[in-house]
């Protein structure tokens, strides 16, 4: 006997069902498909929606039922196969997840140079061994 998911299940799975179809099926349109010169292409794209869609439907839609859009929903509940109560739940956590990647995009640039500015940074190592001779106690380096 299966037990049947609770709805915070459900309404985390579209969350997280939709925030991965908008990361790799808007993501790579972004990203990787640049017009005129067309980058991953057309296919390129439609493939990765394709295998975002596939890879979230095997991984939460037996939780969720596997919308991941908004639009989705309303046909489902328009044409008797999803009840009108759940409908605003659920769009209200397609949004959430929408949102949650514009916030994930907004930060992506700021990790970016964060990290480039870290690289640039002296490491550890050195920066003992310049404390070591500002003290008048060169110590040799040794690798480990």
């Amino acid at each position: 006997m299966q037990d049947t998911p609770s709805m915070m299940n459900k309404l985390s799975a579209e969350c997280f069902g939709t925030f991965w179809l908008v990361f790799g099926g808007c993501g790579s349109a972004v990203l990787a498909a640049a017009f005129p010169e067309l980058g991953i292409g057309f296919a390129g794209v439609a493939l990765a929606f394709g295998l975002t869609v596939l890879t979230m439907a095997y991984a939460v839609g037996g939780i969720s039922g596997g919308h991941f859009n908004p639009a989705v929903t309303l046909g489902l509940t328009l044409g008797g196969r999803f009840e009108a109560k759940d409908l605003i739940p659920y769009w209200i956590h397609s949004w959430s997840a929408a949102l949650l990647l514009l916030q994930f995009c907004i930060l992506l640039p700021a990790v970016k140079l964060i990290s480039a500015q870290a690289a640039s940074l002296p490491t550890a190592t050195a920066i003992f061994h310049q404390a070591n001779i500002a003290l008048g106690q060169p110590l040799p380096l040794k690798s480990c």
